[in-house]
């Protein structure tokens, strides 16, 4: 998805950008209060919402406004109803609600309250702890919301006709996997992931009769053997969570269970410009990685083609997706053996 960089050059713009954490504010505390759930599908006046949410009239009364002024409620003659929107993804009564994906998000505004102290320090805040098998799959989840659409849009757009293996590295919840299974009725999958994050790939897959066709491979790949050989290795969002260093050792562990002519597909959000200052989003997830991972960052299209030729994955290139599809700016990045040797 294209970006229009947004230069500061007057306090307006910095007032503005500096005052751009109130909306989200907002839709975080009705999160909290779980006022989407329970609105249910009815029309509410702000006494009655407030007796029910058990929330002041006063301030039930400016949140409500302003969630209208978004476009996240209706505001009628008599109060406030949901829009199609929230009672799609924002009640959890909802097939499509999103919920990890949601608490997620209300983590990270916590996490990024922290930031100052990150920064000095070049650690995050629980660098000690060890991840809680809960947590892993309820971010598992969370992506599997994330990538839902994502997903599909970028199987419509990238052929594997003629493939005949696939291996989702870091794959969480499979849903790309099962996204090309869906297009491609030859293809075989195997995610590899932690086993917490296996746990929801194989809920996903008992629902959907793809799952015969999908396999799973517990373990960490920077440090674990990588079994069996594949046409094709999709590595998305995976790449900023590891240093350079990191990535290289894992494009040359590719290298080696790629077969002739196999690819790597790399999906993630990259630095564009020479000075490595645009897309801002990709910037502003390097923050991201600043306070969840420990040697994470985001990585130029320059240097990632310079680690897959050095991995000897000599044949890259950049991919364009269609304007508006995919899970960054639209672009990927593969790396290709030779069909021989």
């Amino acid at each position: 998805m294209k970006q229009t960089p947004t230069f500061i050059t007057s306090f307006k713009q910095f007032r503005d950008a500096a005052y751009a954490f109130r909306l989200p504010r907002i839709i975080f505390s009705a999160l909290e209060i779980n006022l989407f759930t329970k609105m249910e599908d009815r029309d509410w006046t702000i006494p009655k919402l407030a007796k029910h949410l058990g929330a002041s009239q006063r301030g039930l009364a400016i949140l409500c406004r302003n969630l209208a002024s978004a476009g996240l409620l209706v505001k009628s003659q008599s109060g406030y109803h949901l829009t199609p929107f929230s009672k799609r993804y924002l009640q959890e009564s909802s097939p499509d609600f999103r919920g990890d994906y949601l608490g997620l998000m209300q983590r990270q505004w916590s996490e990024w309250s922290h930031l100052t102290e990150v920064i000095r320090v070049g650690q995050p805040r629980d660098s000690k702890e060890p991840e809680t098998t809960e947590y892993r799959r309820s971010f598992s989840w969370a992506m599997h919301h994330r990538s839902l659409q994502p997903a599909k849009e970028v199987a419509q757009q990238i052929s594997l006709k003629a493939a005949r293996s696939l291996l989702d590295l870091g794959g969480g919840p499979g849903t790309y996997a099962l996204a090309f299974l869906a297009l491609n009725p030859i293809l075989h999958a195997t995610v590899m992931d932690r086993p917490a994050a296996l746990d929801v790939a194989r809920m996903l897959a008992e629902q959907s009769s793809l799952g015969t066709r999908l396999t799973y491979q517990a373990g960490d790949f920077l440090t674990a053997r990588i079994a069996g050989t594949y046409d094709v290795v999709w590595y998305s969002n995976v790449l900023h969570i590891y240093s350079p260093a990191e990535n290289l050792k894992i494009f040359k562990k590719i290298k080696r269970i790629l077969n002739p002519g196999g690819r790597l597909l790399i999906q993630d959000t990259f630095l564009q410009d020479p000075k490595e200052l645009q897309p801002p989003e990709a910037n502003l997830f390097a923050v991201s990685m600043l306070l969840y991972t420990e040697r994470g960052n985001t990585y130029s299209v320059r240097d990632v083609r310079e680690w897959l030729q050095r991995a000897g994955l000599i044949r890259s290139r950049v991919l364009h997706l269609k304007e508006g599809t995919g899970d960054w700016e639209g672009q990927l990045i593969e790396g290709r053996l030779p069909r021989t040797g």
